[in-house]
C-alpha cells in the first residue's frame, strides 16, 4: 500500500466529535499538496480523489473485497449465460441469429462506455455503477421472461451494456485507487474470479437446463443475485463521498440551469447526436454480412447493398459531424494523436476481431464435432478465460517488478497468439483428439492475458488521471467494436460455408431436413456420433472452422505493428493517483 492513512491522524480529524453540530472539517495541513484533490478536474474525478484522501487502508481493503465478490458473481453469471444462450436461441429455432445478437450487443455495449465515462466524470462513480447494475438486471429479467427471439436479442443488449459497464466501472475504481506501478497487478486482480467460476459455470448451466425452470430460471436467479451483491459497494461509495463532502474536500458549484437547459447541456456533454449516428451506422453496415444468406439474391440482394451503403454513409456522416458540427466530440481526438495510446487501442481491437472470428462457434463445435457434454464443452471454451486470468497475474507482477510492458507484449504475447490460432487451423478436424484443441487454447489464453494487461497499461501510462475513465471507455469501445467486426466476419464465413457444406456432405435422406439442421444445434445433436448424418455435419463444421480460423490468424499479424509503435515507458517513474492507494 502507498500513501499515508488519514483515518489514523491525531484526534480522528476526519470526523466530528459527537457533541459538534457544525459541518466537520478536515485537517488538510496534515497532507502535502500532492495528496489533496485536484480542484480543476471534473466533479466525478475530484470526488474519487477526495474519497481516497479521506479513507484508510482498512476501507480500501474492504472495497477491494466487495469488488472481488461483485466480479465473481458477474463472472459466474456470464459463464452461465454464455452456455444458456445457445439453447435459448435454439428454442426459438433461430441459431443463425446468434451472431446478429453478438454484433448488436457488442456495438451498443462498446459505444455506451463513453457516455458512462461522462457519467463517472461529471456525476460520480457510484451513480455510474448503479446505472450499470440496473441495466444488467433489466437484461436478465427480460431474458428470463422473453417469448420470442426479438425480445431475447433486445434483452442481450441491455444485459451486455450492464455487464460490461459493471466491469468497466470496477476497472475505473481500481485505476483510481492504485499507483501506475502496481496497476497491472491490480487489474489482473479483477480477472481472478474467472479462475474459480470456470469450474462452476458449466455444471450450473447443465443443472438449470435439466431443471423444471430450464434456462429461464438460470437468468432469473441472477436477476436477483446481481443487484443484492452490488448494493454494499454502492452504499460504501456514497458513504465516503458524503464524508469527503462534509470535510470540505469536494466543491459544489450550482449550475443555475433550468431542467430544460440541463437536458440540453448533458445532451451536448454526452454527444448524443454523434453516438446515435455512429451506433446506427455501425449496426446497419455490419448486420447485413450475417443476414445476406437469408436473402434470395445473397450478396447482390437489394437489402444487402442498401444496408451496406446506408451504413457506410452514416459512418462518414459521423466523422464529418464530429469534425465540423459537434459542440463536444464523442472521441477525445487529442488522446488519439499519441502513438502509444492509439497503438494500444488498435491492439485491443485486433485482439477482439481475431478472437471473435472463431470463438462464437467454438462451443457448438465442441458439442457436435467432439461429442462433449455441456459441462465438458464449457470447460474447454473457458480455457481462454481462466488461463488469461491466471497468466495476467504473472504479467502484472512482472510489470510491477520491471516497470516495463512493451517488450512483454511484443516478444511474448503477439507471437504466442499467432502460434495458438494458427495451430487451431491444423488441429480443428475430427481426426485429432480434444487434447490438441486444449493445447491451442492454452497458448491463446496466455497470449490474451499478456496483451490485454499490456495494452491497458500502455494507454493509461501515456495519459493523466483525469483522462483514465475516458481512456478505459475508448479502449473498451475499440474492443467491443472489434468484437462486433470479428462476429461479422465469423457470421459471414459461417453463413457462406456451413449450409453449402451441409448440402455437400449430408446423406440424401437427411437433405430434406437441411434447414432444420442448419438452424438448430439441438437438432444437430440428435443424430448420434458415427451416423452418416452426424459425420456430414462434422465435415461441414470443419469446413467453416477452417476459414474462420484462417481469418483470425491473418488479423493477429497486425498486432506486431500495433504493439511495435508504443513508447517504452517505465511505469515506476510516474505518479497518477492521490491519497491511500495500492
Amino acid at each position: 500500500m502507498a500513501s499515508r492513512d488519514p483515518e489514523k491522524t491525531t484526534n480522528d480529524q476526519s470526523t466530528l466529535r459527537e457533541d459538534e453540530k457544525s459541518v466537520p472539517t478536515y485537517d488538510t495541513a496534515s497532507l502535502d499538496s500532492d495528496n489533496l484533490p485536484d480542484k480543476d478536474v471534473q466533479h466525478g474525478v475530484q470526488a474519487a480523489e477526495a474519497v481516497t484522501t479521506i479513507w484508510g487502508k482498512k476501507s480500501l481493503v474492504l472495497a477491494y473485497i466487495m469488488i472481488w465478490v461483485i466480479l465473481f458473481i458477474n463472472a459466474f453469471q456470464q459463464q452461465l449465460t454464455g452456455s444458456l444462450t445457445q439453447f435459448a436461441i435454439s428454442d426459438f429455432l433461430a441459431a443463425p441469429l446468434l451472431p446478429v445478437t453478438n454484433i448488436l450487443s457488442s456495438i451498443i455495449g462498446g459505444l455506451t462506455r463513453l457516455p458512462v465515462a461522462k457519467v463517472l466524470d461529471i456525476w460520480g462513480r457510484a451513480q455510474g455503477f448503479a446505472l450499470m447494475v440496473f441495466c444488467c438486471t433489466i437484461g436478465l429479467i427480460m431474458m428470463a421472461a422473453c417469448q420470442n427471439v426479438q425480445t431475447y436479442c433486445a434483452a442481450q443488449v441491455f444485459y451486455w451494456v450492464g455487464y460490461d459497464g459493471i466491469l468497466y466501472v470496477c476497472n475505473v475504481f481500481i485505476a483510481d485507487t492504485s499507483s501506475l506501478k502496481n496497476r497491472a497487478l491490480a487489474f489482473a486482480f479483477t480477472t481472478s474470479p474467472y479462475i474459480i467460476t470456470t469450474f462452476v459455470g458449466g455444471p450450473a448451466a447443465q443443472g438449470f437446463l435439466y431443471s423444471a425452470g430450464g434456462w429461464r430460471w438460470g437468468f432469473g436467479t441472477f436477476a436477483i443475485v446481481v443487484p443484492l451483491t452490488s448494493l454494499p459497494l454502492i452504499f460504501m461509495f456514497l458513504f465516503y463521498y458524503r464524508k469527503a463532502e462534509q470535510a470540505g474536500l469536494i466543491l459544489h458549484t450550482p449550475s443555475g440551469r433550468t431542467m430544460a437547459e440541463s437536458l440540453k447541456h448533458y445532451a451536448i456533454e454526452f454527444d448524443l447526436g454523434g453516438i446515435l449516428i455512429l451506433c446506427a451506422g455501425l449496426a446497419i453496415f455490419l448486420l447485413p454480412f450475417s443476414l445476406y444468406s437469408t436473402q434470395s439474391g445473397g450478396w447482390q440482394s437489394a437489402l444487402f447493398i442498401s444496408m451496406v451503403t446506408i451504413g457506410g454513409l452514416l459512418i462518414i456522416a459521423f466523422a464529418l459531424y464530429e469534425k465540423y458540427l459537434a459542440p463536444k466530440t464523442f472521441l477525445p481526438f487529442h488522446l488519439m494523436t499519441d502513438r502509444t495510446v492509439l497503438g494500444a487501442f488498435c491492439l485491443a481491437a485486433i485482439n477482439f476481431i481475431a478472437f471473435y472470428c472463431w470463438d462464437a462457434y467454438l462451443q457448438p463445435y465442441l458439442l457436435v464435432v467432439h461429442g462433449l457434454t455441456v459441462t465438458q464443452a464449457s470447460y474447454v471454451s473457458s480455457i481462454y478465460t481462466v488461463g488469461s486470468s491466471f497468466w495476467s497475474l504473472v504479467v502484472g507482477l512482472a510489470i510491477t517488478l520491471s516497470g516495463r510492458f512493451k517488450w512483454i507484449a511484443l516478444y511474448f504475447g503477439v507471437p504466442l497468439q499467432i502460434l495458438g490460432v494458427g495451430l487451431m487451423i491444423y488441429f480443428r478436424g475430427d481426426g485429432f483428439g480434444i487434447g490438441y484443441i486444449v493445447m491451442c487454447q492454452i497458448f491463446i489464453a496466455f497470449a490474451g492475458g499478456t496483451l490485454v494487461i499490456c495494452e491497458q497499461i500502455a494507454a493509461m501510462a501515456a495519459s493523466k488521471h483525469e483522462n483514465i475513465a475516458t481512456i478505459l471507455a475508448v479502449e473498451s469501445m475499440f474492443t467491443n467494436v472489434g468484437g462486433a467486426i470479428g462476429s461479422t466476419i465469423s457470421a459471414a464465413i459461417w453463413t457462406s460455408t456451413f449450409p453449402v457444406a451441409l448440402q455437400k456432405y449430408l446423406p440424401a435422406d437427411a437433405l430434406p431436413n437441411l434447414s432444420l439442421i442448419y438452424g438448430s444445434e439441438i437438432t444437430q445433436l440428435q443424430y448420434p456420433l458415427g451416423s452418416p448424418t452426424r459425420d456430414g455435419i462434422i465435415l461441414a463444421y470443419n469446413e467453416g472452422q477452417k476459414w474462420m480460423l484462417t481469418a483470425g490468424t491473418v488479423v493477429c499479424g497486425f498486432s506486431i505493428i500495433a504493439a511495435g509503435v508504443w513508447r517504452d515507458i517505465n511505469v515506476k517513474e510516474f505518479k497518477q493517483t492521490k491519497g491511500t492507494v495500492v
